[in-house]
């Protein structure tokens, strides 16, 4: 096949998983957001939990028909990455509840300055210097367009450095024990959903309880409830499966510029079918800055010399394994 054709199908399966996860995160951002605002279902650590047993059926059911093969992943990094993911669901939920809602999207900005950090320090990347100013301008748009009052106070200060180290180091594992252990998307939710699912949905009433004083066996689960509960499962599975892809095949700081394109996806549609209150000039001016600084960061880090490895110990290792990584990403790819 020649390099440009190559090239194009790469491209456009990179434009597809990226699609794949803006759809349905920004498809259960409006589930979660109907379930909780309007039929008051506010335990979220279970619900993730029952997102996970729901995505643990999926892979079982895949690996049944023979769609995934058996792989392996040391009990020791399953359990590290369950920590940092089970962390960061926690640690997001507890900084919303202990912040204010300009300090919690201060917070979630701070998580690509820190998957920087952990590129630079453990895969040894070098960033140009357009390419940290797009990253600079992306997150000044997105800062004018969510943050609003700041009020900061001890315990919600911890919760969200948690939040956001745990998130940070979640997804940069992504990426790394995918490279390491040359497993494919659905391999690797294979292993990880069902140890997430029964932490979460032992530990979630709990936390819940908590957070709420609400217990979820004493709410009202009517028949639109459940079919909204079962819509968010249903949604989450494409959900946890785009994230993987799209840190697989691209890296976590990425994932994360991108991943604010959902943050003013969500804000668009959220002024279209919940009211245009809080619309104003300097929020459309920050929406399009975010826009200007996320093509500005397409183009930059995608020229030579824009994000490159100072090492190149990791690619002769990964030119290795080739065939096999090409094997564990062909299910991806039709995905």
């Amino acid at each position: 096949m020649a390099p440009s054709s190559k090239a194009n199908q790469k491209a456009a399966l990179d434009t597809g998983a990226w699609l794949f996860n803006v759809v349905t995160s920004v498809g259960i951002i409006m589930v979660n957001k109907a379930l909780m605002a309007t039929y008051g279902f506010s335990f979220a650590t279970t619900l993730t939990g029952l997102h996970f047993a729901t995505t643990t059926i999926m892979t079982a059911i895949l690996k049944w028909l023979g769609y995934i093969q058996g792989s392996h992943l040391p009990l020791q990094e399953l359990i590290k990455f369950v920590l940092f993911a089970n962390l960061s669901i926690v640690g997001m939920n507890v900084s919303l509840m202990w912040n204010s809602v300009g300090f919690y999207q201060i917070a979630k900005l701070c998580m690509i300055p820190v998957s920087c950090f952990l590129e630079v320090l453990f895969d040894k990347i070098r960033y140009s210097r357009d390419t940290k100013l797009s990253i600079v301008v992306v997150l000044i748009g997105v800062a004018v367009c969510t943050v609003t009052d700041v009020s900061v106070n001890s315990r919600g200060l911890i919760a969200a450095a948690i939040a956001v180290w745990s998130t940070s180091l979640q997804q940069y594992y992504v990426h790394f024990l995918q490279r390491k252990y040359s497993l494919g998307s659905f391999n690797l939710l294979g292993h990880t959903a069902p140890a997430q699912a029964a932490s979460l949905l032992i530990l979630g009433p709990f936390l819940d309880y908590w957070m709420t004083n609400k217990r979820v066996d004493k709410f009202d689960y009517n028949v639109t409830a459940v079919f909204f509960i079962i819509l968010s499962c249903t949604i989450a599975v494409g959900t946890n499966l785009s994230q993987f892809i799209c840190i697989g095949r691209f890296t976590a700081v990425s994932f994360q510029v991108l991943g604010h394109m959902k943050t003013i996806l969500v804000l668009v549609l959220g002024f279209i079918f919940f009211g245009k209150e809080g619309l104003n000039l300097h929020v459309v001016l920050g929406m399009i800055l975010a826009v200007v600084g996320m093509i500005w960061y397409g183009s930059s880090s995608s020229k030579p010399g824009g994000k490159e490895r100072r090492s190149y110990s990791m690619s002769s290792d990964k030119s290795q394994k080739h065939g096999v990584l090409s094997d564990s990403r062909e299910l991806d790819e039709k995905v």
